[in-house]
């Protein structure tokens, strides 16, 4: 199977520092692939160098035997790669429509497209509709996420990158989103998630991959992940199968 995405020996580095050391990781067509590991582990610069927020040092990204290595982010997208970034990164001081609307940027000759992919976000989200003349700096935190992923589809991606997207929310949220990406997994859209919530992350994924200060450590299929002693005593409390009574955050 060739893979819509695929990331071979990649090396990413803030001047001294290496980030990312020499990872290689796929995304099939259809797949939810997760991305676990700690805070600094690499996990949001390996979703901005594939978004070209950032330029590797070394190693080859690449869409549909495509590569990506030097496109510039705004090609990046055209080509079908859309990022909702950790922290939302709504534009406060504009409507929730406004905000779709930039999403849609690239397609902002076709007024009908735009109005076609509006609805279906409104379809995924109905609380947008309800808030779309709403400032989005006014929203609470759940639906700032909605509206940050909502925004990332305008662009009709073959290719979702989430980053963090239950970080902050309260349970009740943190299961509305997941609900979402398993949705928008089935409309087409393959999805390279970063979540903190390994549980929530692993229960919705086919494969997943543990990043570790820069380094892959440990990949293979969601379930076996769960299973996998290492990854339950870092990521999962030592049981994989056990809910967590309480998740704390805020909606």
């Amino acid at each position: 199977m060739t893979a819509l995405l695929q990331i071979e020996d990649l090396h990413i580095a803030y001047g001294a520092v290496e980030a990312i050391k020499g990872i290689s990781l796929t995304l099939n067509k259809g797949e939810i692939v997760t991305v676990l590991g700690a805070n600094g582990a690499g996990k949001s610069t390996l979703l901005r160098a594939v978004s070209g927020l950032i330029a590797p040092r070394a190693g080859q990204i690449a869409h549909n035997d495509v590569a990506l290595n030097g496109m510039p982010a705004h090609e990046i997208m055209m080509r079908g790669i859309s990022h909702s970034p950790e922290g939302r990164r709504v534009f406060a001081t504009l409507t929730v429509e406004e905000n779709l609307n930039l999403g849609a940027y690239l397609h902002r000759r076709q007024k009908s497209r735009i109005r076609e992919s509006k609805e279906r976000i409104f379809e995924l989200f109905p609380i947008l509709v309800k808030r779309r003349r709403q400032l989005s700096g006014t929203l609470s935190g759940g639906e700032q996420q909605m509206l940050a992923i909502g925004r990332a589809l305008m662009s009709e991606p073959s290719v979702l990158l989430l980053d963090e997207p239950s970080l902050g929310l309260s349970p009740i949220f943190v299961k509305l989103i997941f609900d979402i990406i398993q949705e928008i997994n089935t409309q087409g859209v393959s999805i390279l998630l970063v979540e903190q919530n390994a549980r929530k992350a692993l229960r919705v994924a086919d494969r997943g991959y543990v990043l570790e200060t820069g380094s892959i450590t440990t990949s293979g299929p969601a379930r076996e992940l769960s299973n996998d002693a290492q990854v339950q005593a870092a990521y999962l409390g030592g049981d994989a199968f056990k809910e967590k009574t309480a998740d704390g955050g805020t909606d």
